[in-house]
């Protein structure tokens, strides 16, 4: 029953369990010189280069003192958590294709991984928005009220939290006694990835209730500014509507890569051909490769710190203006 219980889809029946669908439509047949799908492959190198671009992130963020503010623990989060999902994607490659004899245990293990990291990258996600929103709607409190122990602690809150989902297949939560109940992604039943989706639905709306907050204030601080100083509202303006853009790159990659494979998770079950599941998950796990670039590379202070560990030097054409967490 081992391909009966990856966390990737199968196209298997109860009574005949086998590995997932490859594109083309053939059974891929697991462990010894079975075929193995082109699918589970790109996951697999996916994975890879996840986790090698966010232990990157998470290296510069240790082996740096001065990348300790609030803001740079959550990128870290995310960092983790997206270097979690990219191991998880290797190791459900191993255990899918490599373990010999197969273990439902570890098997589940796998799944519960993939399921606690990708939750903690989602709700990374959104302690990042509402940390962006806060600084600039409590702009003069907040350096104050958002100290280093409050935000370890909503941190630890936060990924107990998804802890707690990544072991429900563990606590039996699973489909592997009634085939009939899987999801597209086993071993999550059908109802569970119904409960999944709609929560990652909801806390989608919420981060574009908060980013269109953030817009609202940014442009009502940019007519302050320029009503004061007159001789800088072109620049001001230039500036506002690169933050837009900025906010529109972030919103709309998230939505691409997560949208459609949330929405599929509602409506769809095991019996539907896996090459949809996997076109429609590859993108979501890209999104991980793309958080780095979005939320660690783009900063100032990790882009000195990259400089200086990479060559020992800072280029003369770097900026030096600080960053905060209201930058977008």
């Amino acid at each position: 029953v081992n391909q009966g219980m990856n966390i990737w889809p199968s196209n298997s029946s109860a009574s005949e369990p086998v590995t997932a669908a490859a594109a083309g439509g053939g059974e891929a047949a697991a462990g010894g010189g079975g075929a193995v799908s082109p699918w589970d492959i790109a996951l697999c190198a996916t994975g890879t280069a996840v986790a090698c671009e966010n232990a990157l992130v998470l290296a510069v963020l240790f082996y740096t003192p001065s990348l300790r503010a609030p803001m740079f623990l959550l990128i870290g989060s995310l960092a983790l958590a997206d270097l979690l999902a990219g191991l998880g994607l290797v190791g459900n490659f191993t255990v899918q294709y490599l373990l010999q004899p197969p273990n439902a245990a570890v098997a589940l293990s796998a799944a519960g991984l993939l399921l606690t990291a990708f939750s903690a990258s989602v709700c990374s996600l959104l302690a990042i928005t509402i940390d962006r929103y806060l600084s600039l709607y409590n702009a003069l409190t907040y350096h104050t009220e958002r100290t280093l122990s409050f935000t370890c602690a909503m941190l630890l809150l936060m990924w107990l939290l998804c802890l707690g989902v990544g072991l429900l297949p563990l606590l039996g939560w699973n489909c592997l006694r009634d085939q009939a109940t899987c999801s597209v992604l086993r071993p999550v039943t059908k109802d569970n990835a119904a409960v999944l989706a709609v929560t990652f639905l909801l806390l989608f709306a919420l981060m574009l209730q908060l980013y269109l907050q953030i817009c609202r204030i940014a442009f009502r601080h940019a007519q302050q500014i320029a009503v004061q100083h007159q001789f800088i509202a072109t620049a001001q303006a230039t500036s506002t509507r690169k933050g837009l853009s900025t906010l529109s790159f972030i919103l709309g990659t998230f939505a691409l890569c997560w949208i459609p494979f949330a929405i599929y998770s509602l409506v769809a079950d095991s019996s539907y051909p896996a090459v949809y599941t996997y076109s429609l998950a590859l993108p979501a796990t890209c999104n991980s490769l793309i958080n780095p670039v979005i939320y660690a590379f783009r900063n100032p202070d990790i882009q000195k710190s990259l400089w200086l560990a990479c060559c020992g030097c800072i280029p003369s054409t770097f900026s030096s203006r600080p960053r905060t967490s209201s930058d977008v």
